[in-house]
């Protein structure tokens, strides 16, 4: 039996609704990224942008090949694994007699999930402590949002997304991953975004500790632990940062 893979995706909507996109990536048992793919939405809600991603991701996946999926959504996972067979047997029907929302997301990844072997994890999001996958599927996600652009691997963006570091205290609540079942016969609401960096007096970003590494905007890597800022949208080498804002100011 093939080593169960492991792979994370994640939706986004800056306002649900609101501009949206979705992002996955897959990575090796081990946990180190492979492959990712973001895309836009246009105008949708969270739940879409979530579902679409879960959909998109099991359409990347080669059917057979077991794989853990880490989402941040409860509302998808939940979708998906637990309140699917009910909503079949009642029509399509919410226990309190709504129509199921995203009915037809729903079905396509039902259908998927039935030619692949797959298990669920729930994982908290937007934490210091968090899941390193989830993280990246979560800034892919909010990119694609923001720039309503497709980007990924497959696209010629072999660079992976670098998650903008979590700013604040650590949200309440379990800090420990939850295990859903896999399949489609098996299980709230959960929004996306990224946090944003503390700005200094003078406009930059105030200098971090990476907490992963990442590649610099000069093309060269940092490692975690390094001291890292915002240089626009990305981060990279501090250095490389002060110089890039001395040349703004120039």
């Amino acid at each position: 039996m093939s080593e169960r893979i492991i792979a994370a995706c994640d939706g986004a909507s800056k306002g649900n609704p609101g501009p949206a996109g979705w992002a996955w990536v897959i990575a090796d048992a081990e946990g180190r990224p492979e492959r990712w793919e973001s895309g836009a939405l246009g105008r949708a809600t969270n739940n879409v942008g979530e579902l679409t991603a879960l959909q998109k991701l099991l359409e990347a996946l080669v059917p057979g090949t077991p794989v853990q999926i880490r989402m941040d959504s409860q509302y998808a996972m939940k979708a998906v694994t637990q309140w699917l067979p009910g909503w079949k047997r009642n029509g399509w029907k919410t226990s309190a007699g709504k129509a199921v929302a995203n009915r037809e997301l729903v079905e396509e990844i039902d259908r998927l999930l039935t030619e692949r072997d797959v298990t669920f994890l729930y994982v908290p999001a937007h934490r210091e402590d968090g899941d390193h996958l989830n993280a990246i599927a979560d800034q892919a996600a909010s990119d694609a949002a923001v720039s309503q652009q497709a980007a990924g691997t497959a696209l010629g963006t072999a660079e992976f997304p670098v998650p903008a570091p979590v700013t604040g205290a650590p949200a309440r609540g379990n800090r420990t991953a939850k295990a859903f079942g896999s399949g489609s016969a098996s299980g709230a609401a959960s929004g996306s975004g990224s946090g944003s960096a503390n700005k200094a007096k003078n406009g930059t970003s105030r200098p971090i500790k990476a907490k992963f590494p990442g590649t610099c905007p000069c093309g060269q890597p940092y490692a975690a632990g390094e001291m890292i800022a915002k240089h626009g949208k990305r981060w990279g080498h501090e250095a490389c940062a002060a110089s890039a804002q001395d040349g703004n100011s120039a």
